[in-house]
């Protein structure tokens, strides 16, 4: 099949564009256990036992989480991440109330019972490969979303966020071949990327050196079209992020400095700026995460070049 045919045939073939990291553990069972062994500590060698659940977006519900899975009684959400988001404890929460809502739907004891409704104990993991500064790993907790705060909150909620940019973390991608090629892969569109060549050609070249070196080289044969797509459109969504949440610190500034100056003192000035600074990335953040998701990416460009389309859009989705 020829590029262009391929490039046609994954347009009208998926309903829903997938990101690469689901593709390809979804596509292979064996390597989601070695990555669940590797984080663990485990040393389980039946696929077959995996049971997954992964949340998929309907019309009334427009986030969905990258793999889910449930193993030797923990439920394990798996992210993959190209942008530094510290919410994730608060959307890992929204996936595990989703499902946890399932197994008490389908459970034989009532939630209304005497007896105790087993759960799942949680595991929630974010993989990071994007381009900003990240250690090799942290710890995320819900608890610091609720601000200034007295004494403990009754709710906790931890995210391991592991940096699988090439290079990094190597026991851990060591332990995965498919998670080590897939951030060698990355590693490779980037260099292309940076030798000068346009997104397209970039990627074209990356999946031809990975092919004929061995880097995901029966999926990128099989699957080429497929998977360009699925960058091109990762891609293109990280830039737009990059864009929008640099307007958005932009935005914050002259609300904050405004702020500052009415209040005439120094106190005043940089507690507006940081202030205006963080409503301004939130709201941008909020709008572009909506525009992406109803694949609105026109309306999202033009509100990145006009500041008076983008007021438009805040006033429309109440931000």
């Amino acid at each position: 099949m020829s590029r262009a045919a391929g490039s046609a045939g994954r347009k009208g073939n998926r309903q829903v564009k997938d990101r690469l990291f689901r593709f390809l553990f979804e596509k292979d069972r064996e390597a989601l256990l070695q990555l669940y062994n590797g984080l663990n500590g485990t040393g389980y060698g039946d696929a077959s036992l995996l049971q997954v659940v992964t949340i998929e977006g309907t019309v009334y519900m427009v986030m969905k989480n990258d793999l889910a899975f449930v193993l030797a009684g923990t439920l394990n959400l798996y992210e993959h991440q190209s942008t530094i988001n510290p919410n994730m404890p608060v959307r890992m929460l929204v996936y595990l109330a989703q499902e946890y809502q399932k197994v008490v739907e389908t459970a034989e004891e009532s939630l209304y019972g005497s007896k105790l409704l087993l759960l799942p104990a949680p595991r929630c993991v974010v993989f990071y490969n994007g381009k900003g500064q990240m250690p090799e790993e942290q710890e995320l907790r819900l608890s610091d979303a609720f601000g200034k705060r007295k004494g403990t909150p009754d709710l906790e909620l931890k995210v391991r966020v592991y940096n699988i940019n090439y290079g990094h973390n190597k026991e851990l991608l060591g332990k995965c071949r498919l998670l080590e090629e897939y951030a060698m892969f990355v590693e490779a569109c980037r260099q292309c990327q940076r030798e000068g060549s346009t997104m397209q050609e970039a990627l074209d070249r990356a999946v031809d050196y990975c092919i004929s070196h061995g880097i995901l080289s029966e999926i990128l044969r099989i699957h080429r079209g497929e998977v360009l797509g699925m960058l091109l459109e990762e891609f293109d969504a990280e830039k737009y992020e990059r864009t929008i949440r640099k307007e958005g610190i932009e935005i914050g500034l002259r609300e904050g400095r405004l702020e500052g100056r009415l209040e005439g003192r120094q106190e005043g000035r940089l507690e507006g700026r940081l202030e205006g600074q963080q409503q301004g990335m939130e709201r941008a953040n909020k709008l572009t995460a909506i525009l992406l998701s109803q694949k609105r990416i026109a309306d999202l460009e033009r509100s990145i070049q006009e500041t008076a389309y983008q007021e438009m859009l805040f006033q429309e989705f109440g931000l």
